[in-house]
């Protein structure tokens, strides 16, 4: 009579096929045709041609911003460009916005403090670029040092800083040394 095999060896047998079958149908995957996102629901004008996404604008620096180097802050947008002495935007991104917005207008970076400190909101913050004083508060541009977004800020609560993501503070620190142009506009 033969020996029978233990149950052990059975289950055993059939995990080693099993995962040696998703091994092969992955490798053969991996080499097949790769699907892409559709971008668009309506027909292709040219039917040879394969549809593509177009690229994405850029946000253009806005009209009556000023001339030259400078940084432009847009209070609606809540956007920062960073413009070079040919006018040409190097870098536009997102900010949050503190709870005490300077007034549109020229102003100039004053002082910039590289070591990390704690912002008015509580958060551990660095490489604060000041440029205006409203209402009694200083207004900077600033990130945190965790590159955390700020919390909301508590009820009634006066912050002036314009939080950004860590690379776009990095951006701003080097771009806006003192005596850079500030335009703030609506």
């Amino acid at each position: 009579m033969p020996a029978r095999l233990p149950s052990w060896a059975w289950v055993s047998g059939l995990t080693v096929g099993a995962i040696a079958g998703v091994v092969v149908l992955t490798v053969q995957a991996d080499r097949g045709p790769h699907p892409t996102a559709a971008v668009s629901r309506q027909p292709n004008p040219s039917a040879s041609a394969e549809a593509s996404p177009a690229p994405k604008a850029p946000t253009p620096v806005p009209d009556g911003s000023g001339t030259g180097r400078r940084v432009v802050y847009s209070l609606g947008e809540k956007r920062v460009w960073l413009v070079d002495a040919s006018d040409a935007s190097r870098r536009t991104f997102t900010v949050w916005p503190g709870t005490v917005s300077p007034d549109p207008g020229a102003y100039t970076v004053g002082t910039r403090t590289e070591g990390a400190t704690t912002g008015s909101d509580g958060v551990r913050i660095e490489q604060i670029v000041y440029f205006a004083l409203q209402d009694g508060v200083s207004v900077a541009f600033s990130h945190a040092v965790d590159g955390s977004s700020p919390p909301p800020p508590a009820e009634g609560a006066k912050t002036g800083g314009i939080r950004l993501h860590e690379a776009d503070g990095e951006a701003v620190w080097t771009f806006a040394t003192a005596g850079t142009k500030v335009t703030v506009v609506p």
